[in-house]
């Protein structure tokens, strides 16, 4: 028997917008606090009409997966194509377009667990390939991360935004067997 709490993970749909907001909102207060604010800024997700229409376009896509402990939401995943702002993959590829996890289950693996959950469901779709991108400014602790889970880091790029800073990304990939 362990003393970890568990958590299973659930396909989610359209009446998942809001648990997918507060999740991205409990990330950015945590990353507001620790000073990193390059990565999502400072506002809360669910103030921001823009990020309020790409949550429901992911809980309606058919790629959103919830991880839950009990009925609560502690972490979301979107896989589907690659967003805009990336080179096309050369090859057929699932695209991990968000991962994010509730900083007060830190330790659990969520995060972890829903990128195998991805792997697996490109493997099942018979792709071989599993791209991902991040932030890679500041210390590319986020870079590491994704390192950790089995991703290699390939083309950085950038992202420029009117009126504000360029924002640093990494594009990872993963081969799957």
């Amino acid at each position: 028997m362990t003393d970890q709490p568990t958590f299973t993970i659930h396909r989610g749909g359209p009446d998942d917008a809001e648990a997918v907001l507060r999740l991205l909102d409990v990330a950015t207060a945590w990353l507001v606090a620790r000073g990193r604010t390059g990565q999502w800024g400072t506002q809360p997700p669910s103030t921001d009409p823009g990020q309020i229409a790409r949550a429901d376009d992911w809980a309606a896509s058919g790629g959103l997966y919830l991880a839950k402990r009990g009925d609560r939401p502690v972490g979301a995943l979107v896989v589907g194509a690659a967003t805009e702002h990336v080179p096309p993959a050369t090859e057929p590829e699932l695209y991990v377009r968000l991962l994010v996890t509730d900083r007060m289950h830190t330790g659990l693996g969520i995060g972890a667990r829903l990128l195998e959950h991805a792997a697996d469901l490109a493997r099942a779709r018979g792709l071989g390939l599993l791209r991902v991108d991040c932030y890679g400014g500041d210390d590319r602790a986020l870079v590491r991360f994704y390192e950790s889970c089995g991703f290699t880091a390939t083309e950085p790029f950038t992202v420029v935004r009117p009126g504000r800073e360029p924002w640093p990304g990494q594009i990872l990939v993963r081969r799957l067997d």
